[in-house]
């Protein structure tokens, strides 16, 4: 990897999500060398992924270069490479560019979509984990629009312009919102010889209500919210199956739908040689202690939504959400000096900073610690909220130029099929 040879402890992060990157910053200028590892050469800011589906932003405004992050840093490297296995006995990162030795390792590599086994889900239906998944779905969704234009089967027609989406969490919510003002405010104007009207946006939920993990005043409000877009609520059913056109669940209720998103779970994102039993727990994530190191090992470690941390609030392990994830990484970075220094590290403490989503314009739920509100202010904390946490003055201009321009015209100019995607139907 043509990684120099220095004195310093060498520190290989793998991942440049949320944790991985505050790690980063809060080793910068410490006496170690940092190597981080990634199959992208940018850092995704994914709360806004869906954005990106619908045609609200274009990927540029939610993904920052890697090594523009870090470029003024001493001691840090930065290789694009996929990572294949890790030996713990020899301390080796195996990746598809070559070995690395490391003296302390930390996983980072996040979460993936789980399909809890369904393979035929899998195949057939749409995640949004990645800028190159919101890319797909994007162009899955115009396509059948103007696929619906051609067609003269009515039903051929409903199935195209039906919309069933998987998981009643803030990324089902927020896309479902989402997807509901398109078909209010701009299908009628792009497709005048369409009867957009007859298009459903469905959530299927598992449970008995969305946004589990908020307040019952933030779900229900919610789910009003989505009510008055005209978006179907179906809880407590689970999908069975899905063959590219049909949708089954655990009841008599089927959809007929050439779009199903997936958001229905994640699972840890783990790597050969740390994905025994021994150091796995529900949710494929990396059993760790208070201070983030993997059971069994001193010197590997992992952090955000890989690493399953157990406490008395969270028996389960800590939300796989950004700010966790960013809490470890920089507190990480503190306790590994004082490992390095042969000092006593800090154990993990969780600050609870609150969860909010947001359901179209104007609209939007948001629970901190201290308060609980929803509505018009909760979307302008949800917003202000979004473009602190961007990377990148670029970035942030861009968002609020975006987002401005967005709810003054009531317009999304990015509903562009870049590349077009297609799927192999059954049939």
């Amino acid at each position: 990897m043509n990684i120099p040879l220095t004195s310093y402890p060498r520190v290989v992060i793998i991942g440049g999500g949320f944790a991985g990157i505050a790690l980063a910053k809060k080793l910068s200028k410490q006496e170690v060398q940092v190597v981080l590892l990634d199959k992208h050469n940018y850092h995704t800011f994914q709360p806004l992924l869906y954005q990106v589906s619908t045609g609200g932003l274009e990927p540029d405004s939610i993904a920052y270069p890697i090594r523009k992050i870090l470029k003024d840093f001493p001691n840090f490297h930065f290789r694009l490479a996929n990572v294949e296995e890790i030996s713990t006995k020899d301390r080796r990162v195996m990746t598809d560019i070559g070995p690395l030795k490391f003296d302390y390792l930390v996983v980072a590599s996040g979460a993936e979509t789980n399909y809890f086994g369904n393979s035929e889900i899998e195949k057939y239906s749409m995640a949004m984990k990645t800028i190159p998944e919101s890319l797909n779905l994007r162009s899955l969704i115009l396509e059948n629009f103007e696929e619906a234009l051609l067609t003269s089967d009515l039903n051929e027609r409903n199935a195209l312009m039906n919309f069933v989406i998987v998981g009643g969490g803030p990324t089902g919510v927020e896309l479902a919102g989402a997807l509901a003002e398109i078909k209010k405010g701009i299908l009628p104007k792009d497709y005048p010889d369409l009867d957009t009207r007859l298009a459903q946006i469905h959530i299927i939920q598992s449970s008995d209500c969305i946004l589990k993990g908020m307040s019952d005043k933030a779900s229900q409000r919610a789910e009003d919210f989505l009510e008055k877009l005209g978006v179907n609520i179906w809880k407590n059913v689970r999908v069975t199956n899905y063959d590219g056109r049909k949708v089954t669940t655990n009841t008599d209720l089927t959809f007929e739908t050439a779009t199903l998103v997936w958001a229905a779970g994640v699972k840890g994102a783990t790597i050969k040689g740390l994905n025994a039993e021994d150091y796995i727990t529900k949710g494929n994530r990396l059993l760790v202690n208070e201070f983030n190191q993997v059971k069994g090992f001193e010197t590997i470690f992992a952090i955000g939504d890989i690493a399953c941390m157990a406490t008395e609030e969270f028996p389960n392990g800590l939300p796989m959400m950004a700010q966790p994830a960013i809490q470890q990484g920089q507190q990480l970075g503190d306790n590994m000096i004082r490992l390095i220094e042969k000092q006593p590290m800090k154990p993990f403490i969780y600050k609870d900073k609150g969860a909010m989503a947001t359901i179209g314009r104007n609209k939007a739920v948001v629970d901190l610690p201290k308060f609980k509100f929803q509505g018009v202010f909760a979307w302008y904390v949800w917003m202000f909220v979004h473009l602190f946490f961007l990377i990148g003055f670029r970035n942030r201009m861009v968002v609020f130029v975006n987002w401005v321009y967005n709810y003054i015209r009531f317009d999304r100019e990015a509903r562009l099929i870049i590349r077009p995607f297609k799927r192999k139907l059954k049939g």
